[in-house]
């Protein structure tokens, strides 16, 4: 079958990937000069499924005030005439219910937890190499009141058997002994052991030239134009290289999906959420983190990959704006020296934005549409890297007619009415 995959994010790439090793013959359209060169580029490093969470929840209103009035802030609000940010964040607002964080979050576990399996199958069977730890996850509380609200967190670890540690200040410096030095700013940590790290554009680019072992063409610097549709059938993708045809079509444009799907009445609410990291180079190994710290106060991630530290943060509701704003960086740097003083030179750090695809109740978007030869992909957020490859296994077994492995429940669009 001829499938075209719209996207060479690390989604779209590692759909490819696992299409063309079911035999099928994959191309894949992209903008970019390359792959994982937009929000796949420097993300947070984070492959967590026991972190996987939804942004609405109970009690996130009222704490979203009070982020605004921080001095560094994780959630910037540039208000525009834009009706679709006000009506994701309305939507965001009903979402902020107990019972809908429990079926959300379950529904994120579910996709995450099986993608992290897939992506230990993958290593094994190819020996992908992309700056890869196993240590796992510490998320650091420097309240009590915060620790204590781990509990319903903690609820749904249990239900879905995800492992995990509650620890004091002696338990989480046996995991990362470089918070010596400042363990006075924490009050404990909630560790999770299956978590993974790893540089997402290392993984992307590496799976990239494996796909292109198998036969996939990659067409980079192609424009994106619109979808043809005839009935209940794409006919072909406009393209800045005329139209491109296929049996089957793979939507994985990030937070461009959702005006490419508008024309075809298919109305998805995935908005941009900016978000913002520094790379900054390791002078002393032994003074920088040895997996991901998640710092809850302000919600950014400190990771270790290689011989650099990648400090990723900032909800920054701005539209399709790709500015890089200094306020940002300043927050990036004080989490960082704030953990890990003497780790690095943060005088030499790589700044970098992206648009994180958000769907206002975590969920991605995966699966079948009202087009019988159209999957869609999209809506990841922040967890784009963590579901990858279990994105790459269902949208193969579904184009393959096969049931995926794991329960497609409220995962496609379909959820949205």
């Amino acid at each position: 079958m001829r499938v075209l995959v719209l996207g060479s994010g690390v989604i779209g790439t590692t759909i490819a990937y696992y299409l063309a090793r079911d035999g099928h013959e994959v191309e894949v359209i992209e903008r970019q000069p390359g792959p994982a060169l937009e929000t796949s580029y420097a993300n947070a490093g984070e492959v967590s499924p026991g972190y996987s969470a939804p942004w609405a929840g109970p009690g996130v209103p009222v704490k979203a005030i009070k982020w605004l009035l921080m001095h560094h802030s994780p959630l910037v609000i540039k208000p525009m005439l834009d009706p679709a940010m006000w009506r994701w964040g309305a939507s965001m607002l009903r979402n902020c219910t107990e019972a809908r964080y429990q079926v959300n979050k379950g529904r994120m576990v579910r996709l995450a937890e099986y993608s992290r399996d897939c992506l230990k199958e993958l290593r094994a069977d190819i020996g992908i190499e992309y700056d890869h730890r196993e240590q796992g996850t510490l998320q650091l509380f420097r309240t009590q009141k915060q620790l204590d609200g781990t509990a319903k967190d903690i609820e749904i670890l249990k239900e879905y058997g995800v492992p995990y540690q509650v620890l004091d200040q002696a338990g989480y410096l046996k995991y990362e002994p470089a918070l010596a030095d400042v363990k006075e700013k924490f009050v404990g940590a909630l560790r999770l052991p299956g978590d993974e790290t790893g540089d997402c554009f290392k993984f992307t680019n590496t799976l990239a030239e494996k796909a292109k072992a198998l036969g996939v063409k990659f067409r980079f610097g192609v424009g994106i134009e619109a979808l043809e549709r005839s009935g209940n059938q794409i006919t072909g993708v406009r393209t800045s290289e005329g139209l491109k045809t296929a049996d089957r079509y793979v939507l994985a444009l990030g937070s461009y999906s959702t005006a490419m799907l508008a024309p075809l009445g298919i109305r998805i609410p995935v908005y941009p959420v900016k978000g913002f990291s520094i790379t900054v180079p390791i002078t002393n190994a032994h003074k920088a983190p040895e997996s991901t710290i998640m710092d809850e106060t302000h919600k950014v991630a400190v990771t270790r990959l290689g011989d650099r530290i990648r400090v990723g943060g900032t909800a920054q509701l701005s539209g399709f704006d790709l500015e890089l704003s200094e306020g940002r960086r300043k927050t990036l740097e004080f989490v960082v020296t704030d953990l890990f003083p003497r780790a690095g030179d943060v005088a030499k750090a790589e700044f970098w934005t992206g648009l994180r695809p958000m769907t206002p109740d975590g969920t991605p978007i995966v699966g079948d549409c009202k087009y019988d030869n159209l999957l869609l992909s999209t809506g990841h957020g922040t967890l784009g890297w963590t579901m990858a490859t279990g994105t790459g296994r269902v949208m193969a077994d579904l184009i393959a007619g096969r049931t995926p492995e794991i329960s497609m429940e409220g995962l496609d669009v379909a959820r949205y009415g």
